[in-house]
């Protein structure tokens, strides 16, 4: 009679008892071979090997269940090989062939499917060599290093591609980064010897307005320390900001000491003189001249300090008096246009702070001028605008007697606009030239 047991007739169907021994039947290409002995009988032992099988197959389904649920079934393609080659020897009677036949399709689903992500792989890297070799020869060293670092944190969370793609593509992207890093390395190495030719030489200024603050020729130190200003802004350095505020206070100090001493050698002269009598013109001269090289020297101090003292040179000039002639058309001419500069890089500062919100974080000197000189261009549009209005209206004015005083003050407003958009052009220039030396 038949077994009642389905475990035990499918015990029966894939195995035997022979010579005290339990046999899985031929399967897998693999003749007869005996996977254990009878201990208590025969059907005690054949069912017992049936339930080994029963939790292999339960262990081929939860692989083949958890495959199914990931996003990464590349990372099952070993554990479905390892599955495969126990069916050889595993010790169990059942349908060898069906788990078989299981796990072979899945291992041919993990091969597409590892093929395709390969192939999504192999571009996604090559957008990232992409990226770094044009980074490679980037001069924007702050965000340059940001997209580097984001771009070998992406690389490194790419899967793998072709075996005999991987070393190529890995040299490719290495060798980008590196050429990025090695410019970046020689970029600071260069800027490290040029601050310290740039301090040596503050400091050398420094030593020479010190050596002239305390001298009694002061028609001639006056143009001595002129030129020593006008070398201070030709060097143009860019040293961190604490230095830099250190070696201006120094070097100010050494000017501001030399013309207040000026300052009393002329109120000496004056008083000297008789009552009522006003000073000589090259008194009031070198007075002005000392006013137009104090505001022209505010140029290397700060927006905020340096409308202050323009607004108090203002008064100090007007208290000086009249001196006629070209030279002192001229020094009027250096004196408004100094104060005229600082005056606009303050309303700059102002919409920069107040109407943008400052400008770019981790910006290097090159990109900060940049960002000036690109503001005051979209500034100068509205002062042409505003030009071109007031032109206009001047044109249409009736010259009727009645119309003079409004006529006057559109003059002087036309006036006040064309200065403010030559001001503006030459702070532009100043700070294109700036992005070109620190760039």
């Amino acid at each position: 009679m038949e077994p009642t047991d389905p475990l035990l007739a499918e015990a029966k169907y894939y195995g035997y008892v022979e010579a005290g021994g339990v046999w899985l039947r031929p399967v897998l290409g693999q003749p007869a071979r005996q996977i254990g002995l009878v201990k208590e009988s025969d059907d005690a032992s054949l069912r017992y090997f049936a339930l080994r099988f029963e939790a292999l197959h339960d262990k081929v389904d939860a692989l083949l269940d958890r495959m199914d649920a990931s996003e990464n079934k590349g990372s099952f393609l070993m554990k479905a090989r390892h599955l495969k080659e126990q069916l050889l020897t595993y010790e169990g009677l059942g349908d060898f062939d069906y788990l078989h036949r299981l796990l072979t399709e899945a291992e041919e689903d993990i091969a597409v499917t590892v093929a395709q992500n390969r192939e999504k792989n192999l571009a996604t890297k090559l957008g990232f060599i992409q990226e770094a070799e044009a980074l490679s020869q980037s001069v924007e060293w702050v965000s340059a290093s940001e997209k580097v670092k984001d771009l070998r944190q992406g690389w490194l969370k790419t899967g793998p591609v072709d075996k005999a793609l991987t070393e190529q593509l890995e040299d490719r992207f290495q060798t980008a980064i590196q050429a990025f890093f090695n410019r970046r390395k020689a970029f600071q190495a260069d800027k490290k010897a040029m601050n310290s030719r740039v301090q040596a030489r503050y400091r050398e200024l420094i030593q020479q307005a010190e050596n002239l603050k305390n001298s009694d020729q002061f028609e001639t130190t006056s143009r001595q320390l002129k030129q020593l200003q006008q070398a201070w802004r030709e060097v143009n350095g860019t040293l961190p900001k604490k230095q830099a505020s250190e070696l201006w206070t120094r070097f100010r100090a050494a000017n501001n000491h030399f013309f207040e001493r000026l300052k009393a050698h002329i109120a000496a002269q004056q008083a000297a003189g008789a009552p009522g009598t006003p000073a000589p013109p090259d008194v009031l001269l070198a007075r002005k001249r000392a006013l137009a090289e104090r505001a022209e020297a505010l140029m290397s101090i700060a927006p905020q300090e340096a409308i202050h003292q323009a607004k108090a040179l203002q008064a100090e000039w007007k208290q000086v008096g009249t001196v006629r002639g070209e030279e002192s058309d001229r020094v009027w001419q250096r004196f408004m246009v100094a104060c005229d500069k600082i005056f606009e890089l303050s309303a700059l500062e102002y919409h920069l702070r107040k109407r943008l919100g400052g400008e770019p974080a981790a910006s290097s000197a090159a990109e900060r001028a940049r960002f000036r000189a690109t503001t005051l261009r979209e500034l100068l549009k509205d002062d042409h605008q505003e030009l071109e209005v007031l032109r206009d209206n001047f044109a249409k004015l009736s010259p009727s007697a009645a119309n003079d005083a409004f006529r006057q003050m559109l003059q002087t407003k036309i006036r006040s606009f064309e200065r403010k958009i030559r001001t503006k052009n030459d702070l532009i220039a100043l700070f294109s030239q700036q992005a070109q030396l620190a760039g």
